[in-house]
């Protein structure tokens, strides 16, 4: 007689802090992205546009920006967090009210953004709020914590608490219907929250993982290494300050690009060094790897952007970055979390990886839109449904896995 099937419970979620997290920011995830394909897809006339009380493309800023990204962190910070910190486990039920709150927060900004401005900028305070419960209580794990190294969860409370701020930058913008605010904080949240999260989590988990599974290769990762490529993280966010203050001349559009080369550079090379060849033999790794290779090349086309003057090209290192280094290290992590800590093998079957590449197209036909716009009718919904099956795809399969319990039988 066969064994029946495990249910899935709501109540399950609340086993371990990923499954709450992960759970909650694949669902805003899930919904962005069919918002945006909805959107995408009106303008290229295949049905009548939704009525707008804000402008989408800035509303799809602030939520790819600052909208799931945050509650996938949660999900980390307290499952790999207090083991960094050597600190007693988080139990998912404390970061309830702040999880549920950031995620309410972002489907009302979605809501807002068709029925009227100021319910977009209730929602966006609401994720302040839950954003800021998160990022108090991580704070307090790094300051009790008596951990001789603290450096990478020290950096990630800062960033986390900079990522409060750009939040309610952002409610700001909403409440005033000011494009420029909501259009910075969207771009500071980014470059002084979002990516120096990735950063700092990057620098000692890639080595560390690569290290485990290719034991031929050294965890190569000197705190020096660390804090230059915040330096040139931190420069990003110095043009964004410059450019909303009015431009930028010839000189400086010059060191930027310079600077900006110089750090992709950086990055690729270190992708190297950290394995990014030996590593292509093992999916889940390579996932990784190449997501971090996006960083590299962000940069270098944000060099490249300068070069050619054109306002428009902007959106090339902007969406490498968005799409091809926050899109692909997301589902690289977020994926092996998701099976480590439900008692499944730590790899990427076939599904996953079809994902993974389903991701590269979506990013590919993105950055070809902006190169060639006499062919963006066809890009430009080709990506946004390719965006949409990937991140919907994943949603609906790992989103199931964290109300069901571990095919293991363990807790958690």
């Amino acid at each position: 007689m066969l064994a029946a099937k495990p249910a899935w419970h709501l109540s399950t979620l609340l086993a371990a802090p990923h499954r709450l997290s992960f759970f909650a920011a694949a669902c805003v995830m899930a919904v962005s992205a069919c918002w945006w394909w909805v959107e995408i897809m009106a303008r290229a006339g295949a049905w009548p546009s939704l009525s707008t009380a804000l402008p989408s493309t800035l509303v799809h800023a602030a939520v790819m920006s600052l909208g799931f990204m945050p509650l996938f962190f949660s999900g980390f910070l307290f499952t790999a967090g207090p083991k960094w910190l050597q600190m007693p486990e988080v139990p998912a039920r404390a970061i309830l009210p702040a999880v549920a709150t950031t995620g309410a927060g972002w489907v009302l900004v979605l809501c807002g953004s068709h029925l009227h401005h100021l319910l977009s900028a209730m929602g966006a305070a609401l994720a302040a709020c839950g954003w800021g419960m998160v990022t108090w209580r991580f704070i307090g794990l790094v300051r009790l914590s008596r951990a001789r190294d603290k450096l990478h969860a020290s950096l990630i409370a800062l960033a986390s608490a900079l990522g409060v701020l750009a939040m309610w930058f952002a409610a700001a913008g909403l409440a005033l219907r000011d494009y420029g605010v909501i259009h910075l904080a969207a771009q500071l949240g980014l470059w002084l929250f979002i990516v120096p999260v990735y950063v700092s989590v990057a620098h000692r988990m890639i080595p560390f993982f690569t290290v485990s599974a290719l034991p031929v290769l050294d965890a190569w990762r000197p705190n020096w290494l660390l804090w230059t490529l915040l330096g040139f993280v931190g420069l990003q966010a110095l043009w964004v300050v410059s450019d909303a203050a009015g431009g930028q001349g010839v000189m400086l559009s010059s060191l930027r690009a310079f600077s900006s080369l110089a750090g992709g550079v950086l990055v690729l090379g270190l992708a190297v060094r950290w394995g990014l060849v030996q590593s292509l033999r093992i999916r889940l790794l390579a996932m990784l790897h190449i997501g971090f290779v996006w960083l590299g090349l962000t940069l270098c086309l944000d060099a490249l952007a300068q070069l050619m003057g054109d306002g428009l090209w902007n959106l090339l290192p902007l969406h490498a970055l968005t799409m091809g280094f926050l899109g692909s290290i997301l589902l690289a992590m977020a994926t092996r979390v998701s099976c480590g800590h439900s008692g499944r093998t730590l790899t990427a079957d076939n599904l996953a990886w079809g994902l993974f590449w389903g991701l590269q197209v979506a990013v590919v036909l993105r950055l070809a839109a902006i190169v060639w716009p006499a062919q963006s009718a066809w890009l430009l919904p080709g990506g946004a449904t390719a965006w949409l099956l990937v991140m919907g795809g994943w949603a609906l399969r790992y989103g199931r896995w964290y109300g069901l319990p571990r095919v293991d039988g363990r807790p958690g």
